[in-house]
């Protein structure tokens, strides 16, 4: 069974319990406030909002901040001028935080960079996101590590690397999981690799709960990796498809996030216990069709049943079970069984006996 805990107050993930998902709101706000708290709230029926939050001097070095960014997407001139534009303050993130205290769901962010963590952490969200871009960082993750639980996203990364993340963070922090991801946006079917989750991950890393980040277009993807076992997903989230900014293509709005949530539940409902039984539900059409042993021939009483006597069909009374009809060769019939009557335990002698031996192993 897969490592449990609690990831936010309350909320435990793997093992048995529902599936937590994540909706990332990312920067896809376009830098206004009043558009992250509709996202929020439209968010709500997820588990989580999530942001991405960044100290740019921390996260780039200046001539990565000056350099010309001029396409459809840009909100500046400069690189530096179209991330300060997408960028909270912190001020700005307590009022979020408590914005979404207010609706009902859980708030946290990505710390893009080490300063951001130590903010996220003042801040008091329930857990970090490590995005893909620095899942490799391991002097970032050691830190991380020590501070409170991880989702770690793989995105860019090999296996050895990810075998090494969950070494490096194990030594401090058992609390994590680690989401399979392709960094591509939007994705390709054939690129999202869901076996990797099942193949891998769960193979390599069976104590830990194991999730998904998609980029893809839709929902179908994500629903089959909860078939597959993801314990958390995550999906980026828009109120429109056609606002500026690269994520937004990958994202789902409002109502595929709800169908998103719906087919979740329902997929966990549908996986059941992993037990065969008869069900409950199945015993009328059991009754009303399940086939028994029928009498091929009249056969007299005292005589010793062998297989050319027996047949088996929808039968009234339902006799002795259709799986059972090798049991009773060599048996004997305490009264007169006539031709097409159901051949029931009580005319077989030491049936009764049996089946009673069998149910108490």
């Amino acid at each position: 069974m897969p490592l449990q805990f609690e990831l936010c107050p309350g909320r435990m993930i793997g093992g048995s319990h529902p599936c937590f998902i994540i909706a990332e709101i990312g920067q896809n706000h376009q830098g206004d406030i009043e558009i992250a708290k509709k996202m929020i709230k439209m968010a709500k029926g997820a588990d989580c909002a999530k942001f991405q939050k960044s100290e740019l001097e921390h996260k780039f070095n200046k001539k990565a901040l000056e350099r010309p960014y001029t396409t459809k997407n840009s909100w500046g001139k400069t690189y530096g001028e179209h991330k300060r534009h997408l960028e909270f303050s912190h001020e700005q993130y307590k009022e979020l935080q408590k914005y979404a205290e207010e609706v009902g769901i859980f708030f946290t962010a990505s710390g893009m960079d080490e300063m951001a963590v130590e903010f996220l952490h003042e801040l008091n969200v329930p857990f970090f996101k490590v995005g893909s871009g620095d899942t490799n960082n391991f002097p970032y993750l050691t830190k991380t590590a020590k501070k409170r639980p991880m989702v770690v996203s793989s995105g860019m990364q090999s296996m050895e690397t990810m075998r090494r993340v969950y070494q490096t963070v194990k030594k401090h922090n058992e609390n994590f999981a680690i989401l399979q991801c392709t960094s591509a946006y939007p994705l390709e079917a054939e690129d999202v690799n869901l076996r990797v989750i099942t193949q891998e991950y769960q193979k390599e890393f069976p104590d830990i709960p194991i999730g998904y980040s998609g980029h893809e277009s839709g929902i179908t993807i994500s629903v089959a990796a909860v078939a597959l076992g993801a314990k958390i997903v995550e999906r980026h989230v828009t109120l429109d498809k056609t606002w500026k900014g690269s994520d937004h293509e990958a994202s789902l709005v409002p109502s595929e996030l709800a169908e998103l949530v719906r087919s979740i539940r329902l997929v966990e409902r549908a996986l059941g216990s992993g037990i065969k039984q008869m069900l409950p539900c199945e015993k009328p059409c059991h009754d009303k069709l399940g086939k028994s042993v029928v009498a091929k021939v009249k056969i007299p009483k005292g005589t010793v049943l062998t297989l050319d006597m027996l047949t088996v069909k929808v039968a009234e009374p339902m006799g002795v079970a259709a799986e059972d009809i090798f049991h009773l060769v060599g048996k004997s019939v305490s009264e007169d069984v006539e031709e097409d009557e159901s051949v029931t335990s009580e005319v077989v002698e030491c049936y009764g006996k049996r089946v009673k031996s069998n149910n108490s192993i």
